[in-house]
């Protein structure tokens, strides 16, 4: 090799200048040349953005002023329908669904589920309703939920004619929360009143959030100037139930932008979600705005969320192109002036440096083959075999001479030969990338091994056919370990999949059968239990005695299979329902169970000992309604002691873990029937000796499979019983419908 040449000194000052002046010179360029693209790139930007900032606001504003659009449709409606109530003392059903059809709210509100009026009654007013709406040929106005209470607002009409609008029919909206905080401030204030979110009945099923308007109607046409006065002259609320995501989605449907929106009740400092758009939460949003409205005794506040910076200010991939060009301007200058700046000694030193360097990295090249446990070999643009290192020839258990010089196919199994040489070669050389192949090998001893090959492309030199480099890996025990494993993991999947299935058929059969009891068989239980009533009340004159006792006999047997149901849709509630875990006194929660039972029973004197400081962490309706059971069986089953006592305590277990007793020395129970306790409608006595259910225990078992807890009973006949239980820590979630 040829030794570099070195500088003529009379060229020493002229480099020395060069390198002094050229090579700072060539790095201001650099600089000044990048600030200079960067300022102006960033100037530009900055106001692209504030422009979509500002256009984005105002598409909020616009998606805002459309849903408060809505709204004022649905009261303008409501309106209507207030009027007529006013104007007319009591609009017959067809006068109703005559007005409500002439509106062709189906058509015009899509999301509004319909128009409905309920009365504001109190008790004695109710009675006179009732009456009165059975005497019109309407049949029975049964009230639900079932109770007394000051004042009543329960359904009369509902339009359109759906089954679930027939089935709110005598639904008292006044009796929850939600409903009558929205009902209570449209009365007092005389205006339309908007309620929080809730889960209508229809929608228990898939819950999706709904909200009620209301609207106040009076005696007169308009509303009096107080409060009291207007309380004194109410009549009722004309009303309209919509989803409010429907909602949203009809009024938003005309701007048809790619705005993300979320609307949250924020009244009384609370903070409701009433809808979110999917992917909200994602990061990445560009833009974001909120706005406050007030709807109608609600305060809102509507989220808007943009796209990425690309969508929401597409004029920035423009700056971006010319940002680069600017870059690549100010390099192709920076370039141009380091070239001029170079010399010929520098040039030279660097070739020096490159052949040394070349020369290192082939005896790097080399090591690395000899000496490395992985089998390598250089191939040649035919696939044959130029030069390999040991760990190849003992991997395919062959000497280097029988290597040497073939065909890398001819030592692959014969399934994998035309593969490997016809197409993955030519990908290999059409992209010039690495390939990754596993295929098997039969070894020189006849062995069949699964081998792990890698080809990577190779520099050519003038004269030497050498393309490409090949590598070995032995992976026949990895291949079978992952074989192994795939299998018993589609074994597992399997089992997974089969359990699944059945826990969700039993699951969905459950939920059917207690849907089937809520509503196939009230309507006729309803009419079974209207019709004899009438029969007694307008026929009894023509039966005789034996005549009217079957009848009251039916009526009992309806009433009794009215109280089933309720008894069965309760149990189903308690296995759906989302416990709200605190801290519970279980010692004052007793206490309240058993002054409850005293005041209907006054006339019992029993020896009650509950044991204080009792605590446990768990749901606090769900622990009452399990002592309510456990407290009012052992009331039950005392009924005929003279000496009655109950207790209520706290004893260690075996495992230092504390259980709560209830004992009692009542009537008892034979241990050998002790399973059947906790089963629904499962009793040990007589409904003749003690009336009841058969679903009480039943409950109980379910609330304490609720907070992962068990529970044991023990009793004798005669002798009475002891119930003891404990809970867990683990409360599995479910859906409360409204």
């Amino acid at each position: 090799m040829a030794s570099p040449q070195v500088p003529h000194p009379a060229d020493a000052p002229h480099a020395l200048r060069r390198m002094r002046y050229g090579y700072p010179f060539a790095i201001l360029v650099l600089v000044v040349s990048v600030l200079f693209v960067l300022v102006a790139w960033d100037h530009a930007r900055q106001r692209e953005l504030r422009l979509a900032s500002e256009q984005f606001r105002g598409i909020a504003g616009q998606q805002a002023s459309l849903v408060q659009m809505h709204l004022n449709n649905i009261e303008v409606t409501l309106r209507g329908g207030a009027s007529l109530f006013a104007a007319v003392d009591q609009p017959t059903p067809e006068q109703w669904r005559g007005y409500v059809d002439g509106l062709r709210v189906q058509s015009r509100f899509p999301y509004v589920l319909g128009l409905g009026y309920a009365v504001y009654v109190d008790g004695r007013e109710l009675t006179r309703l009732q009456e009165a709406w059975r005497e019109d040929g309407r049949g029975l106005l049964e009230i639900r939920p079932r109770g007394h209470r000051e004042h009543y607002g329960p359904i009369l009409y509902m339009e359109p004619q759906s089954p679930e609008n027939r089935g709110a029919v005598g639904f008292d909206m006044y009796s929850e929360a939600t409903r009558r905080s929205a009902m209570h401030a449209a009365m007092h204030s005389g205006r339309s009143q908007l309620s929080g979110r809730l889960v209508l009945m229809r929608d228990v099923a898939n819950p999706e959030y709904s909200l009620v308007l209301y609207m106040p109607v009076y005696a007169g046409l308009e509303a009096a100037d107080s409060p009291q006065l207007r309380r004194a002259s109410m009549r009722g609320w004309v009303y309209a139930p919509f989803r409010i995501g429907a909602m949203l989605r009809s009024a938003l449907r005309p701007a048809q932008t790619r705005t993300m929106l979320r609307v949250v009740d924020t009244t009384d400092g609370g903070h409701a979600v009433l809808h979110q758009d999917p992917g909200i939460d994602d990061s990445g949003h560009a833009f974001t705005h909120s706005l406050a409205m007030q709807f109608y005794g609600r305060r809102w506040r509507f989220d808007f969320f943009s796209g990425p910076t690309e969508s929401a200010a597409p004029q920035l991939a423009a700056l971006d192109k010319l940002l680069l060009a600017g870059l690549a301007a100010s390099l192709l200058l920076f370039a141009m002036t380091w070239m001029l700046a170079s010399t010929e000694a520098r040039a030279r030193r660097i070739a020096a440096d490159m052949t040394q360097s070349y020369r290192r990295s082939e005896q790097r090249f080399r090591n690395a083959m000899q000496y490395s446990a992985i089998g390598k070999a250089l191939l040649d643009s035919n696939g044959a075999i130029v030069e390999n290192n040991p760990a190849f020839g003992r991997i395919f258990g062959r000497s280097e001479d029988v290597l040497q010089g073939h065909s890398l196919n001819e030592f692959l199994d014969e399934g994998d030969t035309q593969p490997l040489v016809t197409s993955q070669m030519e990908v290999l050389d059409e992209s010039g990338g690495v390939i990754r192949l596993t295929r098997t090998l039969r070894r020189g001893d006849g062995e069949v091994r699964h081998v792990h090959l890698t080809f990577a492309p190779v520099p050519n030199e003038p004269g030497i056919d050498v393309s490409r480099l090949v590598q070995v890996e032995d992976v026949t025990e990895r291949v079978r370990a992952e074989a192994a494993v795939q299998a018993l993991n589609r074994t597992l999947e399997a089992r997974v999949a089969a359990r699944t299935r059945e826990l969700s058929e039993a699951n969905r059969e459950l939920e059917s059968f207690a849907y089937s009891v809520s509503h196939d068989l009230r309507a006729p239980l309803r009419g079974i239990e209207g019709f004899s009533r009438m029969l007694g009340e307008r026929h009894a004159q023509g039966l005789d005695a034996t005549g009217r006792d079957y009848l009251e006999r039916v009526r009992r047997g309806t009433a009794r299979m009215g109280e089933l149901i309720d008894a069965l849709l309760k149990l189903a509630r308690i296995g759906r329902a989302e416990p709200e875990v605190a801290d519970v006194d279980m010692s004052a929660l007793a206490e309240d169970v058993v002054a409850g039972l005293a005041d209907a029973d006054p006339g019992r004197a029993i020896d009650l000992r509950i044991e204080p400081g009792m605590r446990a962490q768990g749901d606090r309706t769900l622990l009452q309604n399990l002592l309510e059971n456990l407290l009012g069986n052992a009331w039950k089953f005392t009924r005929d002691r003279d000496d009655a006592r109950i207790e209520f305590s706290s004893e260690m277990g075996d495992d230092q873990r504390p259980w709560f007793v209830v004992r009692d020395n009542g009537a008892g129970f034979d241990p050998d029937y002790a399973g059947k306790l906790f089963k629904p409608f499962q009793r040990l006595h007589s409904q003749d000796e003690f009336p009841g259910h058969g679903i009480g225990l039943a409950s109980v078992k379910r609330i304490i499979e609720r907070h992962g807890g068990e529970i044991r009973a023990e009793g004798r006949p005669g002798q009475g019983a002891a119930f003891r239980f404990r809970l867990g820590t683990h409360l599995p979630s479910a859906i409360d419908p409204e």
